[in-house]
């Protein structure tokens, strides 16, 4: 199964939210600022930056063939939430409770055996077909349990007392929390160890290794604007230090104006102001996905005294990719990359020239 083809489809997948709806995705950025947990535009394009490649690239052909069972073999392993979690077989039925999570395990080949996701797994599409089980702070335990899992695969942001509740019911139970693209490499290992896909997910992490490589190279000679990412604006919540996408940013040869806050933070308009970034960039839609960019058409029209706002350089960017500690982080990377290095990488990506803003020629 080719899932690397939908990487450029998100904008064709992500529905118009209702109100309801809505409010739970602001909650689930709320937890995401805090726990810093698993929660989609053209890439630039680069004479240093390698375009995305087939799965076959990375993931040789037993990605999409169903590992074997082993019940001789048992795997020991610490989940990040500190827990000794004890693997007795390879797994069957995965229930994955985070979309960051479901988008590893697909990535590794073992898709056909997720039987369980959350409502905000949409990537790649085939997960929306599996059974879902709750939101991402709001797991039904008792539908988990139903699906009969021989794994699940939670994060820190489902709460501590769901994680528990699962253990209590005599589930096998892996808590990631992924805080960087290291912690973040790591536990795609763990997961290709767990569900016996290790040469897959090195496969994967060095594909990881290897694009960031290649960007940082690209930039290593140049200036570093400064940059501010705003993933809500309702109040305003900014990506600041400690944070995956403040690491984006630095990688991506750009310096944080918020890097003086410790994680996501809320902070106001003259917050902004004062600091007068060079660069800003928005999440995708309401800010975690949908089908207008209102976080977008907030900033350009409240922000005009901003030097970003007056040069034409505001930038949209999937928020799934952007906000999903997963393997498409290195895509995020090269999307922020062509933001502030356009000539390095030949031209601005599709979703910059689209959606950049220039108080003059709008007047």
């Amino acid at each position: 199964m080719d899932i690397f083809k939908y990487r450029s489809m998100w904008a064709t997948n992500l529905s118009d939210l209702g109100v309801g709806e809505m409010k739970d995705r602001v909650v689930l950025i709320i937890l995401l600022s805090l726990l810093i947990a698993g929660c989609s535009a053209s890439q630039p394009e680069s004479t240093s930056v390698t375009p995305a490649q087939s799965p076959a690239s990375y993931v040789n052909n037993s990605a999409t063939t169903p590992p074997e069972v082993n019940d001789s073999k048992i795997i020991r392993v610490v989940d990040d939430l500190g827990y000794e979690v004890v693997i007795t077989k390879t797994p069957q039925r995965i229930v994955s409770l985070a979309p960051s999570n479901t988008e590893i395990l697909f990535a590794l080949g073992v898709g056909d055996e997720v039987v369980g996701v959350t409502d905000y797994c949409n990537y790649p599409p085939e997960a929306m077909n599996r059974t879902k089980v709750g939101g991402y702070s709001t797991i039904d335990v008792e539908k988990v349990i139903a699906l009969n899992p021989d794994l699940v695969v939670a994060a820190y942001g489902n709460g501590l007392e769901t994680i528990e509740a699962l253990r209590g019911h005599g589930l096998t139970v892996i808590a990631l929390n992924p805080k960087n693209l290291s912690d973040v490499m790591r536990n795609i290992e763990l997961l290709g160890e767990v569900t016996g896909c290790e040469e897959n997910a090195s496969q994967l992490v060095e594909m990881m290794k290897n694009r960031i490589e290649e960007v940082e190279k690209a930039v290593a000679n140049t200036s570093r604007p400064k940059v501010a990412h705003i993933m809500w604006h309702d109040p305003i919540w900014i990506s600041g230090n400690n944070t995956f996408i403040d690491e984006l940013i630095r990688l991506a040869g750009g310096e944080n104006v918020f890097s003086d806050m410790d994680g996501w933070k809320i902070v106001s308009i003259e917050d902004i102001l004062e600091r007068n970034p060079d660069v800003i960039i928005v999440n995708s839609g309401t800010g975690m996905g949908g089908g207008e960019n209102a976080l977008y058409e907030w900033a350009v029209s409240e922000l005009k005294d901003v030097s970003a706002v007056k040069n034409g350089r505001v930038y949209v960017i999937d928020a799934d990719i952007i906000s999903r500690p997963s393997y498409r982080l290195v895509y995020a990377l090269e999307e922020i990359a062509g933001f502030l290095h356009p000539e390095c990488f030949g031209a601005e990506s599709e979703s910059a020239s689209k959606f950049a803003y220039s108080a003059v020629t709008q007047g």
